[in-house]
């Protein structure tokens, strides 16, 4: 150190001078990286500042417009309600609403009462005709059930009330009459169909029973040939019976009414085949059975039967000659003085259902 340049040497007084240079060029250095960072700072600052205040300038004109566009809507939903309601004022539209709501639940409540009431009225005449219908069904019922033949009869009458293929009968010679046949005995209606069981041998209480099995040989005094003799060979059979009726023979003479004078009829008796042609018609009550009796030298047929068809009222005759085998081997008939015809009363159709019930209360 020296005394004349403050106690320092030339070479600390250099080292000096050079920490200051360099520390003067630090300061420097660092006042110039703070005006950087100020500057850079400043800069982001000024962006921010930009950016928000152009988004909420946005935002805000977005919020006003859209407040307008609901203005205006609610501006015209109140100008529509006013001029619907005739209001000018919100209170007086919500007054128009609630009374306009109140009218609507009134008359939906009215509604509902209306349609309480005429659900109930219906169920109330638904009740009342139920007996009605009930007991026009019942009525229904019994008409078919006492009346049905009127119905079915004339269709058989039409259709065929014989059972047996029509080509067996219409086959049959009517030249052939002394040949044999089959033993069973048995009446042939070409025209009608009719090839049924001919039942010989019926007291008359029990004709009504055998015509379930056929047609059946009637005999009373006076009317008590048989085919082959002198005198009138009488046949029964039903015309008619219930639908529901197991007698398989109840429609067999509906057809009769169809046969005309000339029409061919045979009967097998005892393997003989006599042949029959149609010579008249009648109808009677059921009390004549005088009609019956005929006075004749010809072995003579008569088929008889309920008429008009599906009643029992009255009788419809057809009487028919033998024409097959010859007259002059007819012998004469033998007579039933046990069955005066002046105390008989002719069969009739199978009992209806008032007859049933008639017969079931009276003890018939």
């Amino acid at each position: 150190m020296e005394s004349k340049t403050g106690g320092l040497s030339s070479d600390e007084k250099q080292r000096q001078a050079a920490a200051e240079i360099a520390r003067r060029k630090v300061l420097q250095s660092y006042e110039k990286q703070e005006m950087d960072w100020k500057k850079y700072h400043t800069a982001w600052q000024d962006y921010y500042q930009k950016y928000y205040s152009q988004y909420y300038m946005n935002a805000a004109k977005e919020y006003v417009a859209k407040n307008q566009v609901k203005q205006i809507r609610e501006d015209a939903s109140q100008k529509e309600m006013a001029e619907k309601y005739g209001a000018k004022t919100p209170a007086q539209i919500v007054s128009n609403e609630v009374e306009e709501d109140a009218k609507d639940r009134e008359k939906s409540f009215k509604e509902r009462i209306q349609t309480r009431a005429m659900e109930k009225a219906k169920s109330s005449r638904r009740r009342k005709l139920t007996p009605i219908f009930m007991g026009l069904a019942v009525a229904l019922v019994i008409l078919f059930l006492q009346y049905n033949r009127l119905i079915f009869a004339p269709i058989a009458a039409y259709v065929s009330p014989g059972e047996s293929p029509a080509g067996e009968i219409t086959a049959v010679d009517p030249t052939v009459t002394l040949t044999k046949v089959s033993a069973e005995n048995k009446l042939i209606i070409p025209k009608l169909n009719v090839d049924v069981p001919l039942n010989f041998g019926v007291d008359l209480s029990g004709v009504m029973e055998a015509m379930n099995r056929g047609v059946v040989h009637y005999r009373i005094n006076g009317a008590s040939a048989y085919p082959g003799e002198i005198g009138n060979f009488v046949v029964m059979g039903h015309s008619a019976g219930d639908i529901y009726s197991a007698n398989q023979y109840k429609f067999i003479f509906s057809g009769l009414e169809r046969l005309e004078e000339g029409d061919i009829m045979y009967v097998h008796y005892n393997s003989v085949r006599y042949t029959y042609k149609m010579v008249g018609r009648d109808i009677i009550w059921p009390t004549e059975v005088s009609k019956l009796v005929i006075n004749t030298d010809k072995p003579m047929m008569t088929l008889v039967t309920c008429w008009p068809l599906g009643t029992s009222r009255q009788r419809l005759l057809i009487s028919a000659e033998q024409i097959a085998p010859v007259a002059e081997d007819a012998v004469a008939q033998e007579e039933v003085a046990e069955t005066p015809a002046k105390e008989t009363e002719l069969p009739q159709n199978e009992d209806t259902l008032f007859d049933r019930i008639r017969k079931w209360l009276f003890g018939e």
